[in-house]
């Protein structure tokens, strides 16, 4: 396993060897940011904690430099600030019992280019090859951070330089960057997040760089799945205490032709008509 930046890792955090551990994953979380997996790929991670057959391992594409930072990580440089959200996310894989843990460290810039993103798209296909996860869970086509997007992008090209065979069954988009409570609920993927509810809030507290470095994103993601909980069914009792949304699109790497911005044109689509008969038939 090769890749090519300086800030690269691959960690296994149970020193199982690399083809070893890439193989047994499962199921697998692609994450533009140090944090990113923890906050949108918590289904995965459930799935498979304590689990002798089913692994979630993780892949952070960019090296962190970016983050915000006040606190006492206001004077940390950005190379600095590398090894530190580097540092974070192996704590993450260990708390978390992931089969592995890659951190690419490619710049922002490099992600959101499509004119400079081929490496990551190889490195991405390297992965994938070497992990054949059945589930992948990555940002979704509707998220606002454009480095969200170029990872997207990025996954969705390296998946399908694969054989038809060795894709994943299933590809989901995860909510950060914006909330997936719009999609009208027959699209919804619905992932419920009640198990080992210390372990998710132990996830969120690793990445204290940036809690305490200025956002505080445990609470925000917190928040987001109880009121998920709660508002996604107003005629019945709660049946989840935190859900997480998604949206399914697998479909993207199933039909090549099919592209991303007509898919999300076909969700914005549903929205519209569903909004717009509810408006008709009460009016």
């Amino acid at each position: 396993m090769k890749f090519s930046k300086i800030h690269s890792d691959l960690f296994i955090p149970d020193s199982l060897s690399n083809s070893e551990a890439l193989s047994r994953t499962t199921h697998l979380g692609v994450g533009a940011h140090q944090d990113d997996l923890e906050f949108m790929a918590l289904h995965g991670i459930l799935e498979c904690f304590q689990q002798a057959d089913q692994w979630f391992s993780g892949v952070t594409c960019t090296d962190g430099a970016g983050s915000s930072r006040t606190g006492p990580y206001a004077t940390v440089s950005d190379e600095e600030m590398k090894g530190v959200r580097m540092s974070e996310q192996r704590t993450a894989a260990v708390v978390g019992q992931y089969g592995f843990m890659a951190q690419l460290g490619f710049p922002s810039a490099e992600v959101k280019d499509s004119s400079k993103r081929s490496s990551l798209v190889d490195e991405l296909e390297q992965i994938l090859r070497a992990s054949r996860p059945q589930f992948v869970y990555t940002h979704n086509p509707f998220d606002k951070h454009s480095t969200h997007i170029g990872v997207f992008l990025a996954l969705r090209e390296a998946i399908l330089r694969l054989p038809e065979d060795n894709r994943p069954e299933r590809l989901i988009g995860c909510e950060v960057w914006r909330c997936l409570d719009w999609i009208p609920d027959s699209l919804k993927v619905v992932q419920g997040l009640d198990r080992h509810p210390n372990l998710a809030a132990a996830l969120n507290g690793v990445f204290d760089s940036q809690i305490t470095g200025g956002k505080r994103y445990d609470l925000a993601v917190e928040g987001r799945r109880l009121a998920n909980a709660t508002f996604f069914d107003s005629h019945s009792t709660d049946q989840s205490t935190r859900v997480a949304y998604a949206v399914d699109l697998t479909q993207l790497i199933l039909d090549e032709s099919l592209t991303v911005e007509a898919f999300a044109a076909e969700m914005l689509e549903s929205f519209r008509k569903e909004v717009g008969d509810l408006l008709a038939s009460l009016s």
